[in-house]
């Protein structure tokens, strides 16, 4: 079988590199920082939350919900609501289909913001709080697998104060 690769141009020079785990703010969310893995083998990103509860308003309806910012630590919690984008079907790590509900919001890796899709879901006994998914990041950096920290302005070391930056709730 002769087979030709295809060269394409890629503006792959043009990316900044972020590695595995990063720190994170969710502005919206009232989350001065987070560490996020980064997992290309995700397609979505997830956040962790609970107690979610679906609020009607006149815009649609929005989803409140609590979360644990810090990795291993349930004393800090933060309370944060945003418009509920749609539930979907979502493949978790071991195999099981999960019904998710899906959030629209910012991050920012170093001086970088953008908007991505989030799916809420129950990731206490994960490592991580947030897993950055492979099309939150497509097009936008390169993963350096070796890597940890590369674009963050943070220690390595969070207090829970600064994880919190409380937004107005309705």
């Amino acid at each position: 079988m002769n087979r030709t690769a295809t060269v394409r141009e890629s503006p792959a020079h043009d990316l900044a590199t972020i590695g595995w785990r990063e720190w994170a703010t969710l502005p919206q969310l009232g989350i001065n920082r987070i560490k996020v893995k980064v997992d290309t083998g995700a397609r979505t990103s997830a956040l962790h939350a609970f107690d979610l509860e679906y609020v009607e308003a006149p815009a649609g309806t929005m989803v409140r919900f609590k979360i644990h910012p810090l990795q291993r630590e349930t004393s800090l919690t933060v309370a944060a609501i945003a418009p509920l984008l749609e539930m979907r079907h979502i493949r978790n790590s071991g195999g099981q289909a999960q019904e998710r509900p899906v959030i629209k919001t910012q991050i920012s890796l170093g001086e970088q913001p953008w908007d991505i899709e989030l799916t809420l879901t129950n990731r206490d006994v994960m490592g991580f709080r947030m897993l950055l998914g492979r099309e939150a990041v497509r097009r936008r950096f390169l993963v350096d697998p070796g890597g940890s920290y590369l674009m963050s302005q943070f220690s390595r070391k969070a207090t829970p104060a600064d994880e919190i930056d409380e937004p107005d709730l309705p």
